[in-house]
Order: C-alpha cells, then structure tokens, then sequence
C-alpha cells in the first residue's frame, strides 16, 4: 500500500503544479498517516534523455549481449514501471511546457511503457490525480484554443492504456503576475487559482476516502 507521487516542474518552490500536488497531499496524509508517499521528481532529478533509447534497443538485445548502459537502462525502465503497478493511489504533477507534456515527464512515460510488456495497464483501477497547469489560456474561444497539445495526450496514457482511475485537477493562467503582459487577467486567474486549490483538496480527501472504503 503506498502513494505514488511525481513530479515534473522545472520552477522548484515557485511550481504552481506543485503547490496543488501539496494540497493534494495535505488532505490525504491528514487522513491516511499510516500509508508510505513514494516520491519521484523529474525536474530536480532529471531520467538522462538517452535512457529510453538504451531501454528499447536492449529489449530488441539478447540478454547476454547487452550492453551495461542497456543493463542499467531496463532496469530503471522496470523499475518505474514496477512503481506505478504497485502504488495503491497516485498523485501526477505534470505541467504543460511549450504547449506540450515537458521533456522530462516524456522520457519518464516513455521508460515505463518500456519497462513492462506492451499495453500493460499500470494503472489498472488505481485512483489517480493528474495535476496540470498552464502558464496562459487555451480554453474556448482564447486565441490559443486548441494549442494545449498536453492534456489529451496524458489521458490517452494515464486512463486509456494505464488504466488509471484519474481526477484531473487543472489551473491555467498561472504566468498572470509574472509576465506583465497578461496584467489585465488579474482577476480571472484569482479566480482560476481559487478554483483548482479547491479541487487539489477535494481530490486529494476523494483519495483518502477511497482507502476507507
């Protein structure tokens, strides 16, 4: 029985997915003190971009005739995958860069596909809270709708070929208050940040129940 929590920003303290993931936590921990947090972050720790390909080739490798970089390399590769199967609940901080999933959290969704046989739901039934955030808007009827390249695809893997049993808690406009650009959006991104703590909470009592249950 453990909580899988990971983590993907590159902002450090100032990570506005982070502090949702937190409050996330917060509420689960309160209830469920007992259950171990495994904890996994790829923006401070980041997995070597050249690990996947390591992984895949040595797969395709006999055993014997494997390299040590595609030894070490499975073996990370197994050893995400043998984190997501055996987590009972899952906490997924993963923000959209450049209007896409980070390079980081790629790579770390990558080594678990490869780590366990094709198609293998990781995540089978497993409640998971995906947490996302956006530094503008790509909402309906937004210059940039459509433009968020991240969500749908972290869906596909999480629910669709993971199996997890996944609450997305989302906040956009978290660049209002840095790039002065986006100044007039003051008080929607107020609202906004209201509305996705409220959520991160929310989720993260849901998580805590589920154990009870």
């Amino acid at each position: 029985m453990s909580l899988l929590r990971v983590d993907a920003s590159i902002q450090g303290d100032r990570s506005a997915s982070g502090a949702l993931a937190d409050l996330v936590l917060d509420e689960f921990t309160a209830a469920r003190p007992e259950v171990p947090v495994v904890r996994r972050h790829l923006g401070q720790d980041p997995l070597p971009a050249t690990t996947w390909a390591a992984a895949i080739s040595g797969g395709f490798t006999a055993e014997g005739d494997r390299t040590p970089a595609q030894r070490e390399a499975l073996a990370t590769a197994e050893q995400i995958a043998t984190e997501l199967r055996q987590a009972t609940s899952a906490v997924l901080a993963l923000p959209l860069y450049n209007f896409g999933v980070s390079q980081h959290a790629k790579t770390w969704l990558d080594l678990a596909l490869a780590g366990a046989p094709q198609g293998t739901p990781l995540l089978e039934g497993t409640p998971t809270v995906l947490v996302t955030t956006r530094g503008g808007a790509y909402g309906p009827g937004t210059p940039r709708e459509g433009w968020d390249h991240n969500i749908d695809y972290l869906r596909r893997i999480l629910a669709d070929i993971w199996g997890a049993d996944l609450t997305v808690v989302e906040r956009e406009f978290t660049l209002v208050g840095v790039n002065p650009a986006l100044d007039e959006f003051a008080e929607v991104a107020s609202m906004m940040r209201k509305a996705a703590e409220s959520a991160a909470a929310q989720a993260g009592a849901a998580l805590a129940a589920r154990y009870a249950a």
